[in-house]
């Protein structure tokens, strides 16, 4: 199909590869011509979705998260997946302030923080199975085009 392209990368759920996947969905973005601001958030999301994985989908232990992204016009659909333990409760655990982690000083912000910085946030949970994290962002929405007559 015209204008998309998709990528997919699998990774060990370790901390030290949160930023090669941060790093790795910013490069394939920038065929959408992307801002800085555009781009920073897309990092911070895909941050916080590995970071769930790694903490509360695996606990630590090493296992493989997968990273899918497409574009498709201005669009780039994003999906973090890991195959760890799952959610009960999807709703409760995407309250601003809720962790299952309070002693390691986790603020609870992760959902919140994706939600805030992507246009759309789904997150599909199976106890026992997994969880994968979608989540949309419009590129250019923002962007004012300056032209001779706007000067």
């Amino acid at each position: 199909m015209e204008n998309t392209n998709e990528m997919q990368l699998i990774f060990d759920s370790r901390s030290s590869n949160e930023s090669f996947a941060r790093v790795t969905v910013a490069a394939f973005m920038t065929s959408l011509n992307p801002t800085v601001e555009e781009v920073s958030d897309v990092k911070t999301a895909v941050s916080e979705a590995v970071t769930n994985a790694i903490i509360h989908g695996y606990e630590n232990e090493v296992k493989d998260i997968t990273i899918r992204c497409r574009t498709e016009g201005k669009t780039l659909y994003l999906e973090v997946e890991d195959k760890g333990k799952g959610m009960e409760n999807v709703e409760q655990a995407m309250e601003p302030l809720f962790t299952t982690k309070p002693e390691l000083d986790r603020s609870g912000m992760g959902f919140s923080f994706m939600e805030a910085f992507m246009d759309h946030l789904e997150v599909v949970s199976t106890p026992g199975e997994g969880t994968v994290v979608k989540m949309e962002k419009i590129i250019g929405k923002g962007r004012k085009i300056w032209t001779t007559q706007s000067l």
